[in-house]
């Protein structure tokens, strides 16, 4: 396979993660616009490449330890600012505000071209493998951490 610069996963940027996705006809309405609720698989995508950039393998946190870690969204908000077309390319960026205790909160973004779609926050709880919450261990918070103060600078 010929390396081209381009990853599957995204990147890691100085603005946060950075992951391009197409618009397909199946992300849309009967009017041409990227359905509301597309939105959340954009983001999440967006999310988990991040967390795969990061050296962040979800299946392998699950049984690392004997309590086990998983992370799930506990809150959003979401403004809609402007709507996505069939074909458009869309950059979905992420960036770590918080990571400690048993959450993190993650600032994203859609953007097509310089234009912001989309801007949403997202709380996500820390729990482990019984459901319950758990701290983030220090060397994941501060992983998570490294890759915000490196945006800071």
């Amino acid at each position: 396979m010929a390396d081209n610069g381009f990853s599957i996963s995204g990147e890691l940027t100085e603005t946060g993660h950075s992951l391009n996705q197409r618009v397909y006809y199946e992300d849309t309405d009967f009017s041409g616009l990227v359905y509301h609720a597309r939105y959340l698989h954009f983001l999440e995508r967006g999310r988990t490449d991040y967390l795969r950039c990061l050296g962040v393998e979800q299946r392998v946190l699950i049984s690392a330890d004997e309590e086990g870690l998983v992370f799930v969204v506990h809150r959003m908000e979401i403004d809609f600012r402007s709507p996505a077309r069939m074909d458009d390319i869309l950059t979905i960026v992420t960036r770590t505000e918080k990571a400690g205790g048993a959450k993190m909160v993650l600032q994203q973004e859609i953007r097509c071209g310089e234009t912001p779609l989309i801007a949403a926050k997202v709380i996500i709880a820390v729990i482990n493998a019984k459901g319950r919450p758990r701290r983030l261990p220090e060397a994941l918070a501060t992983k998570f951490m490294i890759s915000a103060n490196a945006l800071i600078r």
